[in-house]
């Protein structure tokens, strides 16, 4: 192991790497083009994470590296993991949604390390706020995603402006049958990590309905897992907003992802997923990799994709790691089975009767101060328990962003713990404290 892969590893609280990760550190330093092909939840973030730093060299100015990644909660991600390892270098972000004016002045104070979305970095390049000249490591981070996405352009732009001499890391959860043609090299030294594994312990069940029922058939279904966590997918943003109001009608607490929500609500319903404030997700494929959320006990599947990998990628969220999960399958009579799907399946009945089940235990409270203010964990632990009279036990996951702070807090201590900290201040800072909806 590198002498500080121990330190990185140290401050992620993570004891040693994985299989995966050893194997791809393992690969010598003078390779210019890797690949890396693994699952979703196999750690490849931490891999080429570690991988690149090794690279980089403390005293050098300038751009040492990019990486690219298809989504700004992607991009966030990677930031948090690369904070949490207190490496020590200058990081910068850029992505939609994001002040651009404020990306420039990051970008002016010269980071080592860029993380951005393809359609934000080319902008930068464009405009000459990125010089791209000085990077010698790449890493484009789901790759196969990007492409699906339709940023060819964006990384046609981005590819033209480097040196030529830059090594290159790719990773992906999919194969490609072929390397697109903006990228300097046609073959790379591939990792395949895809290998169906023996011991993943998925079970698929069949939920067999009619047409005018599936709703109603998914909530009795949702409702039979009680608290464990789950996640709904549908091929259609307008099945993710109706299937939600119709849990709401029934008080049932519910979190919404898709493609036209705007960047901060879907941050937002993320983070409250991951705080525990809500047991279900519901969900279009953008969920289906690359997201940082929990380990997922059930999969439903509320309409089928046309192609295998994005079903694939679903059940990824569940089973993870050698984890045992379970996938369900809703067909209504008048749907047909795609053909990628074995056509005896262990069909599950979800019952007649719907009962709420119980509130979740945490509640995910907001704070209108984040990264901006320079607000760390420590400084909101302090507060809860000075101001606020919690215990350890009573704070859940805390979540950071650029303009506000998220926490998980247990829910019968919401309602006096927003009564104390009325007024209170964040390191000097006046800041409101509600419930996060």
């Amino acid at each position: 192991m590198h002498s500080s892969y121990s330190a990185y590893l140290q401050h992620l609280s993570i004891p040693a790497l994985n299989p995966m990760q050893e194997a791809f550190l393992a690969k010598p330093l003078d390779s210019q083009h890797l690949m890396l092909l693994s699952p979703t939840g196999s750690g490849k973030t931490l891999a080429f994470l570690l991988r690149m730093l090794a690279e980089l060299e403390e005293d050098k100015k300038g751009i040492q590296a990019i990486i690219i990644a298809p989504a700004r909660e992607l991009v966030l991600q990677i930031e948090d993991v690369l904070r949490k390892m207190k490496t020590g270098y200058n990081v910068c972000v850029c992505y939609g949604g994001h002040h651009s004016r404020t990306e420039q002045n990051r970008l002016a104070e010269g980071p080592a390390i860029v993380i951005g979305t393809p359609g934000r970095l080319s902008d930068h390049i464009q405009k000459g706020t990125i010089d791209a000249f000085t990077v010698k490591m790449v890493v484009l981070d789901e790759f196969d995603k990007s492409l699906q996405m339709g940023f060819h352009e964006q990384l046609e732009v981005i590819f033209r402006a480097f040196s030529g001499k830059q090594k290159h890391l790719l990773t992906s959860a999919t194969r490609l049958e072929e390397i697109p043609s903006f990228i300097p090299f046609k073959k790379a030294d591939t990792l395949d990590f895809l290998k169906k594994e023996e011991n993943v312990r998925l079970q698929l069940q069949l939920v067999k309905t009619a047409p005018e029922e599936k709703i109603e058939v998914l909530l009795q279904l949702i409702s039979s897992f009680g608290t464990e966590v789950s996640l709904v997918f549908c091929n259609h943003r307008d099945a993710v907003d109706r299937i939600s109001a119709h849990f709401k009608e029934m008080g049932f607490a519910n979190a919404v992802f898709h493609g036209a929500m705007e960047q901060i609500d879907r941050e937002r319903n993320l983070i409250r997923f991951r705080s525990g404030a809500c047991h279900v997700l519901i969900s279009t494929d953008l969920a289906a990799r690359g997201l940082d959320i929990p380990e997922i006990r059930h999969v439903v599947h509320y309409q089928l994709p046309i192609h295998e990998d994005a079903f694939i990628h679903r059940n990824g969220r569940t089973a993870r790691m050698h984890a045992e999960g379970q996938a369900y399958l809703i067909l209504a009579d008048d749907e047909t089975m795609p053909a990628y799907i074995p056509t005896k399946l262990p069909v599950k009945d979800p019952g007649t009767a719907f009962k709420l089940p119980p509130a979740p235990a945490f509640e995910c409270v907001y704070f209108s101060a984040g990264k901006k203010e320079k607000i760390s964990k420590g400084d909101i632990v302090g507060l809860l328990m000075k101001k606020g009279g919690l215990a350890n036990g009573d704070i859940g996951v805390i979540s950071i962003t650029d303009l506000a702070s998220f926490v998980g807090i247990k829910r019968s201590l919401v309602p006096s713990l927003l009564k104390k900290l009325k007024g209170e201040k964040l390191k000097k800072a006046k800041v409101k404290v509600e419930v996060a909806r």
